[in-house]
């Protein structure tokens, strides 16, 4: 593709989203990470399997319903185990996570890098907040036996920039969400509340009395103008751009089938990153290319070097910046 027009430019700028289609190509693009996270699944039906927690690697089945019927029956959901990023906190040698080469190209996608270029600038980094998400169908998933909620569900209303440290403030952070597959309503995509990056960092509560939407860090109702959101579908090979002080969530998944997405940032190269324990990279220079990262398996090493390093600290880094115990959230 060629970069964005001044009219979708202008338009993300007044609404603080915008949705491009057919950016990726499905086949060239998406098919070969698809494939490379079906080996992924293999490994962990094999590992679970050995370990006696699930009675068949269900080898014969869609990679959806191989993935919901793993979680299912090993009553947990293994959403680690795909991440192309480590947990906030009690990070181990041994934690999992999936580097691979066909992840690496796709954060580097060129004609994802366009669109981005006309977005932020040039200059191009790779910011370390970024996930893969399998969500199985809600009736079908795991239960928390303490909180009753599904253990993977709805995601709650939340600004990007609420979930990295004040560093990343006036960082010009940009989110780039899309499907594998389909996401439609009915399977959860996301729902954005337009124009609403022009008021600012909203409360975020660890918890709280009002709950708007599924569970976890989130901006109480209270605080939103949830009757003013409006879903997001997107076909294959389209992508949502959003602002990161965009308030935005999932809906549920209540389709039968997996919903598999990709949520990455970006951001102009020097600037904070908010996750600074994390490994970025520079995926676009046009003033510096020797800059740049190429090398698939020389990512993969910096989060490897990293996973070993937060296992040995005895600091934890810090993530967030809200407070449990904040009086707003009462």
């Amino acid at each position: 593709m060629s970069h964005l027009t001044e009219a979708q430019v202008a338009h993300f700028k007044e609404q603080g989203y915008l949705v491009v289609e057919d950016v990726l190509d499905p086949e060239q693009d998406l098919n070969p990470v698809i494939e490379e996270y079906a080996g992924v699944l293999d490994q962990l039906a094999q590992d679970l399997y050995a370990e006696g927690e699930i009675s068949s690697t269900y080898d014969d089945l869609p990679f959806g319903d191989r993935l919901t019927k793993i979680y299912a029956e090993s009553g947990r959901v293994h959403a680690q185990y795909f991440d192309f990023s480590l947990p906030q906190q009690n990070v181990q040698p041994d934690t999992p996570m999936w580097v691979g080469p066909q992840v690496f190209r796709l954060l580097r996608n060129e004609n994802l890098l366009d669109a981005i270029e006309s977005l932020i600038g040039p200059e191009i980094y790779s910011n370390p907040v970024q996930h893969v998400r399998l969500k199985p169908p809600e009736h079908l998933c795991p239960v928390n036996e303490d909180t009753g909620r599904v253990q993977i569900g709805a995601t709650p209303w939340h600004q990007d920039n609420g979930v990295v440290t004040e560093e990343a403030d006036e960082t010009d952070m940009l989110t780039v969400w899309f499907g594998l597959w389909d996401a439609t309503i009915e399977n959860g995509c996301l729902e954005i509340i337009p124009k609403s990056h022009r008021e600012g960092l909203l409360q975020h509560c660890i918890t709280s009395t009002d709950m708007s939407r599924g569970f976890g860090r989130h901006i109480p109702g209270k605080f939103l103008r949830a009757e003013n959101s409006v879903p997001i579908p997107l076909k294959r090979g389209g992508v949502l751009f959003f602002h990161r002080l965009n308030c935005h969530s999932s809906l549920p998944n209540n389709s039968d089938n997996i919903r598999w997405s990709f949520d990455l940032r970006y951001n102009p190269t020097g600037q904070p990153t908010g996750r600074s324990a994390f490994p970025g990279f520079v995926a676009r220079s046009r003033s510096n290319p020797e800059s740049e990262l190429h090398d698939p398996e020389e990512w993969a090493n910096l989060w490897h070097e990293t996973r070993h390093r937060l296992s040995q600290d005895n600091d934890n880094p810090t993530f967030h910046r809200w407070k449990t115990d904040d009086p707003r959230c009462a």
